[in-house]
């Protein structure tokens, strides 16, 4: 009677054990430093094109044209 407990007992634990080492794997990181994540993740988001977007135009014309407004206000005071 006592060996069959002890086995059942072993084999429970054995499974458990068996489920402890699965779900670990589950945690697993398929990069082994943080250099080769950011490599994929820059690679991932050229692929998508979000490293291509043009720029917008508008800031520089702006400051054009607040500099020529200055210019304009300062000659016109002088």
């Amino acid at each position: 009677m006592q060996t069959t407990r002890s086995s059942d007992a072993h084999a429970a634990l054995m499974s458990l054990e068996a489920k402890a080492v699965s779900a670990r794997g589950g945690f697993a990181c398929m990069f082994s430093t943080s250099d080769e994540y950011e490599t994929a993740l820059i690679s991932e988001r050229r692929a998508q094109g979000r490293y291509d977007r043009r720029r917008s135009r508008w800031p520089a014309v702006m400051f054009v044209g607040g500099a020529l407004m200055m210019a304009g206000m300062v000659l016109l005071l002088n």
